[in-house]
């Protein structure tokens, strides 16, 4: 049975979607994280262990100081490897827990860039794009989630970098019937992000009051989804835009819910400043949803303007208004372009296909190093 080492944050989304996907197939999983758990989710499943509950911190790759810390556990990932004895070392971050791969020496070893390790971590110094390189040089593979990722990473390397979409579970985000928060007549405009600056929901708040004013006869509803430093700001901002009374906060919320508010929207919108793979945007089309989002990298590669969503100049409420406006006053073009989502999603990002590409990338590795 093959055995792979996750180097990965135990509370990542990412990481238990690929650990549990992984061991459906029949891989057993070992998890090195240097974040203590803080659900135990991978409990009871006999192909996934934890390795590091005993060691873990609270290292943050967020910042600078925490890199020391992924250094320092150098030795004790060593020891995880010589009792786990895996057959494929997997960092997945490149900035952090890819640095950590590295100094530990061992192969075959591979890399996923996931975004801010790509688009930031190696822009800070000269220091920092040395470590970004050399964690680079040291993969045998390194994986990207999309195409606009691997571009802006092929700077820094020559290796040659695998397309792996985190692609979307089709049985678990599909149109259903959910227990909304709004009633039947409302016409529900929303988003599912981390309450932080470069998501631009500010901006969506704004868009959103334009429209709710210029149409004041229909039932406008805003749902935002998720926690973040931003939440008291936006508040008071949808305070000060006179929308307060149809604004809906929900903060965090579960991973196992999204699928149920993804259903409560009519329209998604999403207007970040960056973004290196829209996986809400997909998740919003696998249900069926019209999507608006501004034109960064990670949406302009997997939302068809015009088709499945509208793409507009990000940092602008006024174009992001006229689009959700749009989509409000015309529901034939929001469910056509719903239903058009849903087949894109179905074509080139089901998560069944995506993991089966990453077994066979595995596999391919494996065969290359007997």
């Amino acid at each position: 049975m093959t055995r792979i080492l996750f180097l990965a944050d135990i509370n990542s989304a990412h990481t238990s979607k690929w650990a549990l996907s992984l061991a459906a197939k029949g891989f057993t999983i070992g998890i090195f994280s240097l974040n203590k758990a803080k659900t135990d989710w991978f409990k009871g499943n006999v192909n996934i262990e934890y390795l590091s509950d005993n060691i873990a911190t609270d290292v943050s790759a967020k910042k600078d100081i925490g890199k020391l810390g992924y250094v320092k556990s150098v030795p004790t990932l060593k020891k995880v490897i010589a009792s786990f004895k895996p057959n494929i070392l997997h960092a997945h971050y490149a900035s952090s827990y890819g640095l950590l791969g590295a100094f530990s020496g061992f192969h075959p070893f591979i890399i996923s860039v996931w975004g801010t390790d790509v688009y930031e971590f190696p822009k800070k110094s000269f220091l920092h794009r040395f470590l970004f390189k050399r964690n680079l040089n040291k993969a045998d593979c390194i994986l990207s989630t999309s195409h606009s990722m691997a571009e802006e990473t092929a700077k820094y390397t020559d290796s040659k970098i695998e397309i792996t979409p985190f692609g979307i579970d089709l049985d678990v985000f599909k149109p259903q019937k959910v227990k909304s928060l709004f009633n039947e007549r409302d016409i529900v405009v929303g988003t599912i992000k981390t309450l932080e600056p470069v998501y631009g929901i500010k901006y969506l708040i704004e868009a959103f009051a334009m429209v709710s004013k210029k149409h004041a006869e229909l039932p406008l509803r805003l749902l935002i989804v998720g926690g973040g430093s931003q939440e008291a700001e936006l508040k008071q901002l949808c305070q000060i835009s006179g929308i307060e009374d149809k604004v809906k906060f929900t903060g965090l919320v579960k991973s196992s819910e999204v699928p149920m508010y993804q259903n409560m929207l009519d329209v998604y919108v999403a207007l970040s400043d960056s973004e290196s793979f829209g996986v809400a945007a997909l998740e919003a089309s696998a249900c069926c949803k019209p999507v608006v989002v501004s034109n960064v990298s990670g949406f302009v590669e997997i939302v068809e303007n015009g088709v499945t969503g509208m793409i507009v100049t990000k940092r602008n409420a006024m174009v992001a208004a006229s689009a959700i406006e749009k989509l409000v006053l015309d529901k034939e073009l929001a469910a056509k372009m719903g239903a058009n989502g849903r087949k894109r999603v179905e074509e080139l990002y089901n998560w069944s296909k995506n993991i089966n590409d990453i077994v066979q990338i595995y596999n391919s590795i494996l065969h290359s190093k007997e």
